[in-house]
Parts: C-alpha cells; structure tokens; sequence
C-alpha cells in the first residue's frame, strides 16, 4: 500500500513552495515515518530527497445545525510532510493534465 495519499496543493503550501523553490507537500498515512516517506518520494518523483518534517492534525469535532436537528460529524485526522529537495530538483504536478 502506498505511503503517499496526495500532493498538498493549498494555497499556503505554493507560497511557501515559490518562496523557497525546492520545498513541497503531502499527505501521508498517519503511521508511515521520515525514512518511508524520503524513500517513497525519491521513487515516485526521481528526485533527490534532503530533509523530511512531519506534523500530525487531530480531527476536530463539528456541528451542524439543520431544519432536521444537530448533526454531529469529525473531520478526518492527518498527517502532513514537508519535503525539502536538493537544489535544482523539482516536482511538477501538473505535467499529466
């Protein structure tokens, strides 16, 4: 099973992408560690992977109120890696659309 769930394309992560060039994000399985993620990014992008950050979100509990009543839900929990890449690599997302 693949450690990567998505590319994170906020527009806070493209800031920080344009100010640094060479820093990019994603969301991984909350289980998986830097060492997975720096070996899983280097395959999939061929790309030469420096440092790995990682942080973990905690669902948030939400409500809504409706014509129907409260409804009560949870946002998913998550985790976040920002990967840093050697200079001159970089990851193009778009290039498949």
């Amino acid at each position: 099973m693949s450690i990567i769930i998505k590319p994170l394309v906020t527009e806070k992560m493209t800031a920080i992408t344009d100010k640094a060039g060479n820093r990019f994000g994603f969301i991984v399985r909350p289980d998986a560690n830097k060492l997975e993620i720096k070996s899983e990014i280097e395959t999939l992008y061929n790309v030469t992977v420096v440092s790995v950050n990682t942080m973990k979100f905690a669902g948030k509990n939400k409500s809504r109120y409706t014509r129907a009543g409260i409804i009560k839900g949870r946002t998913n929990a998550y985790k976040k890696a920002i990967v840093t890449l050697k200079d001159g690599d970089t990851i193009d997302f778009y290039s498949n659309i």
